[in-house]
């Protein structure tokens, strides 16, 4: 397991969006979604805003890695179940990044106790 630079953990911290794709069982990528991201320390999350049906959310948490684009930083990754401890600290990074640029009710969409079940880690591969 790799770690994440700090040019990468700050071009996540500036940028809005990010490109995520999830491997396929022969080892191609899907296409990619474009979802919001977060840095807590040296960790990055995301986080299905619909709920587990969402189909990037079942297609990485299935296949467990994939691909991740953000800025100029393109990375191999797998994706992780999030540590119980990490939520508050999670929806904190949500709110600090989102909010005032996007409506609360979208931003409410990432937040609280109802996404915890489908927030991932996101972690580079060697």
């Amino acid at each position: 397991m790799s770690s994440w630079t700090p040019q990468e953990l700050d071009t996540v911290d500036r940028t809005d969006e990010v490109h995520l794709a999830s491997s396929r069982p022969d080892g191609t990528l899907r296409p990619a979604a474009t979802i919001w991201a977060v840095r807590v320390g040296d960790d990055v999350f995301v986080r299905s805003a619909y709920g587990p049906s969402n189909g990037w959310f079942r297609r990485a948490q299935a296949s467990g890695s994939g691909h991740l684009a953000v800025g100029d930083a393109e990375l191999d990754v797998t994706f992780e179940p999030a540590p119980d401890d990490v939520h508050e600290a999670v929806d904190a990074a949500y709110h600090a990044k989102y909010d005032g640029r996007y409506e609360a009710s979208i931003v409410g969409t990432v937040v609280g106790p109802e996404v915890r079940d489908v927030t991932l880690r996101v972690v580079p591969r060697d």
